[in-house]
């Protein structure tokens, strides 16, 4: 990597090596030297993402103050893991993190599960769940009865049809942010809809912030685009985004765009409050930076709660937040249609930039879409899925507790993901070694950017019962394979140190 794109001050570095000392210490009970500890302290921030790739890190005087250390020892330290590829220093630039050359991120992980290894292999790697019928069936049969007006015209409607936005803009409303229908764009997916979001913003070479971790196919689209990434590092547990570094790095930076998933993130499950997200829409505004808000996940809260109001109620006229959404993860993911809400300038430009890509979505799948939010079909559904995922979520987590003790998680109260601390396994390994025994689990480094969160694996609420017992089973199988070092090296990987 060039060079940085993020700063991480000394106290703050100070407090999460401090934070450090309270987890449990792998390996032998022999004390490392004092540089040899500072340097594996930065390393397991970095590879845990609580540090992002491409960070800053201060100065070795000013660090060693913060510390309370010598100098020479935080120049040690910064020279180990110079040598170990994670740093890089340039005079005149300081030194920045990094992951060692010649790492790519895992490649298996979120692809669907090929039908042929279906009741061979336990699919963790997808957080998706079956259909919600008989809704989808009654939503398609509703379709149909539309179809016959929409067959005598020519099928294309870049923006959507027109009972589609309505219906989309009338639930905004309803959440007490006023839209028009001028205001909303259908789209293929979520992902169509981030797609063309890049395409009108962000050119190649951008800087785009995102959350680290962030949502791994969104993070690859983005790379494919040619974006650079700039991850800003969420806060510990479920509390969400870290508001300080959020506009540090929007001040520092100045992306032309920031992703963000305020509603149960994925993967982490975190749910931001109303004070981020005014706060996140602030200095998002000061900084002239297009805040992307992603509400795929905001249907499925799980548990009892009262939700905060959408990031676009702090941007009612969209100039700041496009907001996304999606019937993926609420509905089914075979039904593959997404939205798009902003400004009505924002809405022409991507609709006009359309007829270059895919020229609209099919009609069938959006009269079906519209049947559900029409009638009471949405939210049965909804309710349907939230029952489902929330068992499935209840037995997942008992069985990893009960297979895999020492592995760490906050449980989150909505969503469909568990981002799982794995006691200092290595998160590559696991994946590697998971398929062989039966259970297919994408690696952390599949979130990050450039090779963190190699400590952390992702559990979807997708299966439940008896197999979610047999998942974890499998799992903890794997886990002393890689304990043992049976499981074999993973091409390419470089070594964890817990």
């Amino acid at each position: 990597m060039a060079q940085w794109t993020s700063a991480v001050g000394s106290a703050q570095l100070a407090r999460l090596l401090t934070s450090q000392q309270a987890r449990p210490a792998g390996g032998g009970t022999r004390r490392p030297p004092a540089y040899r500890a500072l340097a594996d302290g930065i390393r397991l921030l970095v590879l845990e993402g609580r540090v992002p790739v491409a960070a800053r890190l201060p100065a070795e005087r000013e660090l060693a103050v913060a510390l309370s250390v010598s100098r020479t020892t935080v120049a040690a330290a910064y020279e180990a893991l110079r040598g170990e590829g994670f740093l890089e220093s340039r005079r005149g630039a300081g030194s920045w993190t990094a992951v060692p050359a010649g790492n790519p991120l895992p490649a298996r992980g979120l692809e669907p599960l090929p039908p042929e290894a279906v009741g061979s292999m336990i699919d963790l790697g997808c957080a998706a769940l079956p259909a919600p019928e008989p809704w989808l069936t009654r939503a398609v049969q509703g379709a149909l009865e539309e179809l016959p007006p929409y067959a005598h015209t020519h099928g294309d409607y870049p923006a959507g049809l027109p009972a589609l936005r309505a219906a989309l803009a009338e639930r905004y409303t309803a959440r007490g942010v006023p839209t028009m229908p001028e205001q909303i764009m259908v789209t293929t997916g979520a992902m169509g809809a981030i797609d063309a979001i890049c395409h009108l913003f962000a050119g190649r070479g951008e800087r785009i912030a995102v959350e680290s971790p962030s949502y791994a196919n969104i993070l690859q689209l983005m790379r494919e685009a040619g974006a650079r990434l700039v991850p800003v590092a969420m806060a510990e547990g479920l509390r969400g985004w870290d508001l300080d570094r959020w506009r540090q790095v929007l001040r520092d930076a100045a992306p032309r765009l920031a992703y963000v998933v305020a509603d149960f993130h994925n993967p982490t499950g975190a749910l931001a409050d109303e004070d981020q997200r005014r706060g996140l829409v602030d200095a998002a505004r000061s900084a002239g930076t297009v805040l992307v808000v992603d509400e795929t996940m905001s249907e499925l809260r799980l548990d009892d709660l009262t939700m905060p109001r959408p990031a676009c109620a702090f941007d009612p006229a969209g100039a700041t937040v496009i907001t996304v959404g999606s019937a993926s993860k609420a509905f089914w993911a075979g039904m593959r249609i997404g939205w798009v809400r902003a400004a009505p300038d924002v809405i022409r430009s991507l609709v006009a930039a359309r007829a270059y890509a895919d020229l609209g979505t099919p009609v069938l799948e959006q009269l079906a879409v519209n049947w559900l939010l029409t009638t009471a079909g949405w939210q049965e559904a909804v309710d349907l899925r939230r029952a489902q995922a929330r068992d499935n979520r209840d037995a997942l987590v008992a069985a990893v507790r009960r297979e895999l003790p020492g592995w760490e998680f906050d449980v989150p109260r909505g969503g469909l993901t568990l981002w799982v601390r794995t006691g200092g396994l290595s998160g590559s390994r696991l994946a590697e070694v998971g398929e062989r025994v039966g259970v297919r689990v994408p690696s952390g480094p599949r979130f990050g950017v450039d090779g963190a969160f190699e400590g952390y694996v992702r559990l979807p609420f997708t299966v439940g019962g008896a197999v979610a017992d047999e998942a974890a089973v499998r799992l903890a199988a794997a886990a002393r394979l890689v304990e043992t070092g049976a499981g074999g090296a993973v091409q390419g990987s470089y070594p964890f140190v817990a």
